[in-house]
């Protein structure tokens, strides 16, 4: 087999213990099969468990095409990926949960996609296997960032995805501290595509993502990728103007006509809640976009390693351009075999 990968997989890790033996079973087969030389890259993110020895364990096994990145603490799971996509060395490369809720089996699905011409290969979970609520959240959060970005992905939820060398580098290159790699890799696409997939019950274990880190990711999604929210607050602010200058003429007449009276006296306090309603809103809005703007213009290192587990034929990477340092080299430590 070739010792230059031609199908990088990459593997975000964040307490998994319990699916990760199952994982390991189903994956390296499903690979094999494929009959292209493959590396697959686990990047632990922080897991409070045993998965960073289970990842040990496995590279002890496979080191001819495994790889280990291990974070000092939880980064979140695009940050996890971007290690990853800096260090990969395919031509393509293939992101996939260690839930095993998107079968390895279906990596062929998306490698035969980027054989037909496609630089980014999107998945649609068929039959999905989460809860009612949550596939209605995703169709709503869906529609909604897809009218505001005009990123068509019909089903946002699911990381099996392929990406082409040249989509990989740039998403590095692009230096953003928070984004959604998805959505920015189909900025970059010039021919994506997406093709379904199988999707199962959670293996083992429990999901990592709460509601508030699910309502979080489409802050960054939406923020990340347009400023529509803001001209759709703008727009509201002027109608809102409008109307309140209405009713200050109106009242204004009938005190003239009328003279003083009580009875609009409610109605002006609904009106005047909803405007601070309406500003505290338009202040939330405007701090996320500040924040995103904060945590950028600080340029910390996107994550420290605490180790890299690799064998002297596997180490190292692909060149990346040089405006995407791979961490902090005082973080890192090296078992070379």
């Amino acid at each position: 087999m070739s010792r230059i990968p031609q199908v990088s997989v990459v593997i975000p890790v964040y307490n998994e213990e319990a699916v990760l033996p199952q994982l390991f079973g189903r994956l390296y087969p499903a690979l094999d099969a494929l009959g292209v030389a493959y590396e697959v890259i686990f990047v632990n993110d922080g897991s409070h468990d045993r998965s960073a020895a289970l990842l040990r364990e496995q590279f002890q096994r496979r080191q001819d095409v495994t790889r280990v990145l291990l974070f000092n603490r939880n980064y979140g799971q695009h940050t996890a990926i971007i290690a990853g996509f800096e260090r990969c060395r395919g031509e393509r490369v293939v992101t996939l949960d260690a839930d095993l809720q998107n079968p390895p089996e279906e990596i062929g699905k998306l490698l035969a996609a980027m054989d037909a011409g496609h630089d980014y290969v999107g998945s649609v979970r068929l039959m999905r296997q989460d809860r009612l609520w949550r596939r209605a959240a995703s169709r709503i959060v869906n529609a909604l960032r897809e009218r505001t970005t005009h990123i068509r992905m019909t089903d946002q939820g699911c990381m099996m995805r392929a990406y082409s060398r040249e989509i990989v580098q740039a998403i590095v290159a692009s230096r953003e501290v928070s984004t959604y790699i998805p959505a920015l890799a189909y900025t970059f696409a010039a021919r994506p595509v997406e093709v379904e997939v199988a999707h199962e019950e959670r293996a083992a274990g429990l999901s990592k993502y709460s509601l508030y880190k699910l309502v979080r990711l489409n802050f960054d999604l939406v923020t990340g990728f347009t400023v529509a929210p803001l001209q759709i607050f703008s727009m509201i602010g002027i109608l809102i103007s409008v109307v309140s200058l209405f009713f200050f003429v109106l009242l204004a007449v009938r005190r003239l006509l009328v003279g003083p009276e009580s009875e609009g006296v409610f109605t002006l306090f609904s009106i005047l809640f909803f405007v601070l309603g309406m500003a505290l809103l338009g202040i939330g809005l405007l701090g996320e976009y500040v924040g995103r703007i904060y945590q950028q213009v600080r340029e910390r290192p996107r994550y420290m390693l605490q180790a890299v587990l690799e064998s002297e034929d596997n180490e190292g990477g692909a060149e990346m351009p040089p405006t995407a340092p791979r961490g902090s080299p005082a973080a890192r430590s090296r078992v070379e075999t």
